[in-house]
């Protein structure tokens, strides 16, 4: 099937061999584009190379990207560099920074994987310039400090998502469904790739055929088996 990922361009490289592996093809459309602000990322990195975090947590693979490759390559020896999956991680290693990887897909898991150790600590967070209070009230409530660096916006580009021949649609996150200037939704099959995008879009009267567990590939296994009872 023809899937149509909803990605930010520079994110969907990888997507074609993957759904590829699926017996899938894939098509990248970006209801969202994302605006790098370089003095927040100025400052992001001088206070993480000056040791002012005890911990760093990358919540995609987007500030990965382009901060990783500016932080100090002994970082990790000043503080703990949390990545949220394994293709942030991946990111982050291959620009010299072993970063630890978060079992899930959810930052909503970020404090228990830290446990008691996030007490007293500080925590910075350079990421999109999303709300996400969720996160910032568990670690404050865990005892920890965040400190957080909306590094990037997301702006919706406004077009009109080409889904002409895409079997499929597949949501990555709850903003690339209720900002995207969506065609009729009739003859596609709308899927999510997890519980916060398909909360969103039940909010909006569009109910996911499948929800994934957070990742691209565990959204397309989870396709697969739907397809298999059809």
């Amino acid at each position: 099937m023809q899937i149509a990922i909803t990605r930010l361009a520079e994110k969907g490289m990888k997507d074609q061999a993957l759904c590829e592996k699926y017996g899938h093809s894939a098509r990248i459309v970006s209801p969202l584009q994302a605006e790098l602000r370089a003095s927040l990322v100025q400052t992001f990195v001088l206070a993480a190379n000056d040791g002012e975090f005890d911990a760093i947590f990358f919540t995609s693979a987007y500030p990965a990207k382009h901060i990783g490759m500016l932080l100090d390559r002994n970082i990790t020896k000043k503080c703990r560099v949390i990545a949220i999956g394994p293709q942030t991680a991946k990111i982050l290693h291959d620009q010299g920074i072993p970063a630890e990887t978060l079992p899930t897909f959810y930052s909503r898991d970020f404090v228990p994987y830290l446990g008691e150790w996030i007490e007293g600590k500080r925590i910075g967070i350079p990421r999109a310039d999303v709300p996400n209070p969720e996160l910032i009230h568990a670690i404050e409530q865990a005892g920890g400090m965040a400190f957080e660096y909306r590094c990037y916006g997301l702006v919706p580009t406004g077009e009109m998502l080409d889904l002409d021949g895409a079997e499929v649609i597949l949501f990555t996150s709850a903003n690339s469904f209720s900002q995207a200037n969506l065609p009729d939704l009739s003859q596609i099959i709308p899927i999510a790739i997890g519980d916060i995008t398909a909360k969103r879009m039940q909010d909006a009267g569009v109910t996911p055929v499948v929800v994934g567990d957070g990742s691209l590939e565990g959204t397309l296994a989870a396709l697969n088996e739907y397809l298999k009872t059809q």
